[in-house]
Parts: structure tokens; C-alpha cells; sequence
């Protein structure tokens, strides 16, 4: 028996040339490369981190390198969901040509599930998965009103696979997968302008080892080791 053939639209190659491109974690590691080169495309920037410093130092280097694009930044806590349904009506209402949504910003916890309190691992959800499902909300509908639009969802490689001591970060990143390839699925079924993709990373050298949170359970000879 053959399989059916999913039908995919026919999208024209994106131009973010002149539009505007929401990059969250943007105040360093694969944030900061993404929110530059989408740059040096034309895209105007809108970048959200709750690393002031980190913010405007990326804004000052994407000007330099960029000098006609406009850049905002916009400090946040994302593990704030009231921040975070603030900062979503922000953006919307600042940045009507958005076209490029590029969830980014994640974070890491350590420890096995038996060694995870809940608030560690509700923190580690609001971050990963609640977040950039709250952003899309808002800021989709922008992207089919222009006609053309793509959205970003940073998973893992431990959104494929689950190793022991992740079970709260693969909660989070599976669900991002599951998230960003049924929205997909749905945008493509109705023939919309608007595409998502999902990223699933190894390792890369950034910040979020550095400053993951370990599981209070966890015995302090294996923190250290």
C-alpha cells in the first residue's frame, strides 16, 4: 500500500529585508549570532532578554555592522508569566510588520525527576515551552496578516532523545518539538503563508551550562563533579 503524499504549499523564499524579526535570548550564544545575522539580511530587531547589559551590547555590535536597521530591546523575565503576557502585547503593538519569530531563549535544570522540586520544575517549563507557545500566540497572527512569515522553535537534541538527569529540560524541548511540528502540520493543511521550524541543537558552546540551576535534591559532590 502506498503512502499518501503530504501536499506542502508553496511558499516564495522569505525576505525579512525591511520586516521585523523577534529573537528572544538575544543577549548572547546562539542569540546573539541569530539576532546579527538576520541583521546583515535587513531585518529590523526586536531583542528580549532579562540581561541588560547583554542586550545593549548586542544592539551596539548590530549597529555597527548594520547601520540601517532599527533595533529594540526588551528586558524580561521569562520565567514571569505576567511578564511575559505584558511583554507579548509590547511587541505585538510596537511591531505590526513582524515577519521572523525565533524562540530562542532556554534554560537548563539538572537532576533526576525524584531530585526535582515542582517550582524547579515549573520554573524550567515556563521558560522552555510556555513561553514561546505565548509569544506565537500573539504574534502569528501578525505574520498571516502579512502575508508571509516564519516561526523559529530552538528545541534539542534532548528533545529527540531523553538521557537520565534531563527529565524536566526533554519535557520541555519534546514538547517545543511536538508544539512546532503539529502547528506546522496545521498552517500547512490551510495553505497559510507562515512556515515553522524546528531546530534540535547538540551541544554548542554558550552560557546555559554555566548558568543552569541543579535539582535541590541533588547530592552537592555531583554538582561539583
Amino acid at each position: 500500500m502506498s503512502r499518501p503524499v503530504l501536499r506542502r504549499p508553496s511558499r516564495p523564499p522569505l525576505d525579512v529585508a525591511g520586516a521585523t524579526a523577534v529573537v528572544t535570548g538575544a543577549a548572547g550564544g546562539m542569540g546573539e549570532h541569530i539576532a546579527r545575522g538576520l541583521g546583515r539580511r535587513g531585518a529590523h530587531l526586536a531583542l528580549v532578554d532579562r540581561d541588560v547589559d547583554g542586550l545593549e551590547r548586542v544592539a551596539g555590535l548590530v549597529g555597527d555592522e548594520s547601520p540601517g536597521v532599527r533595533v529594540s530591546t526588551y528586558v524580561a523575565d521569562l520565567s514571569d508569566r505576567d511578564a511575559v503576557t505584558a511583554l507579548a502585547a509590547r511587541l505585538r503593538d510596537a511591531h505590526p510588520d513582524v515577519r521572523v519569530l525565533v524562540n530562542n531563549a532556554g534554560v537548563a535544570l539538572g537532576g533526576r525527576f525524584v531530585q526535582t522540586s515542582e517550582a524547579d520544575f515549573d520554573w524550567l517549563l515556563e521558560v522552555n515551552l510556555h513561553t514561546p507557545i505565548r509569544l506565537t500566540r500573539a504574534l502569528l497572527p501578525l505574520m498571516i496578516e502579512n502575508g508571509q512569515g516564519q516561526v523559529v522553535g530552538l528545541s534539542s537534541l534532548f528533545g529527540l532523545v531523553g538521557p537520565a538527569g534531563q527529565t524536566a529540560y526533554s519535557t520541555s524541548k519534546f514538547g517545543l518539538r511536538g508544539f512546532n511540528e503539529s502547528l506546522a502540520s496545521e498552517l500547512d493543511a490551510e495553505d497559510q503563508p507562515v512556515g515553522v521550524t524546528s531546530v534540535h541543537p547538540g551541544g554548542i558552546a554558550t552560557n546555559i551550562a554555566r548558568n543552569a540551576r541543579t535539582a535541590s535534591g541533588v547530592d552537592p559532590d555531583a554538582v561539583r563533579a
